[in-house]
């Protein structure tokens, strides 16, 4: 049986939270390793004055490939997180999930992302940014329903008046 995991957003609210605004990417490769790199030595994205979409392209170069990229902000009411997974916590002999649970902890937080693709420039038409658009559909599929719509949708043609 599966047990449950915990996400701790706790320590991310307070001032002493790490804030990795403006230092978050999203690269096109996969990368076969887990440790300190100095990468800033030799990542340096500039900007290009290049305008695509309402999107201010940037330039990099990683592993002698070319990069372009922009940066997009959260959505108003979304905050991105960087969790890690603590040491495993005991729970109560009496659950039903053997005993174990999987914790996690937020060690940092960020209000933005820079993309990069390869071989073409960013657009709005990325599949990172088209996914944007289901906080609008979640946000619709989750407002609470008045009475007001329960009329209006079961009588299209009315008009109330007061």
């Amino acid at each position: 049986m599966k047990g449950e995991s915990i996400i701790d957003l706790g320590g991310v609210n307070s001032s002493s939270a790490v804030d990795l605004t403006d230092q978050i990417h999203q690269l096109p490769c996969c990368i076969k390793f887990n440790g300190p790199s100095p990468v800033s030595h030799y990542f340096k994205p500039k900007s290009t004055g290049v305008e695509v979409d309402a999107l201010n392209v940037k330039e990099a170069h990683f592993r002698g490939r070319k990069l372009q990229g922009t940066t997009v902000t959260l959505p108003h009411g979304y905050s991105g997180f960087v969790i890690g997974k603590k040491t495993p916590a005991k729970r109560k002999a009496s659950d039903t999930n053997g005993g174990m649970t999987d914790s996690w902890q937020a060690n940092a937080k960020f209000q933005n992302i820079t993309l990069w693709n390869h071989d073409n420039l960013p657009s709005k038409e990325d599949a990172f940014l088209r996914a944007f658009h289901w906080f609008d559909v979640a946000k619709a599929l989750h407002k609470p329903v008045t009475a007001d719509d329960m009329e209006s949708a079961s009588n299209p043609g009315a008009t109330s008046t007061d």
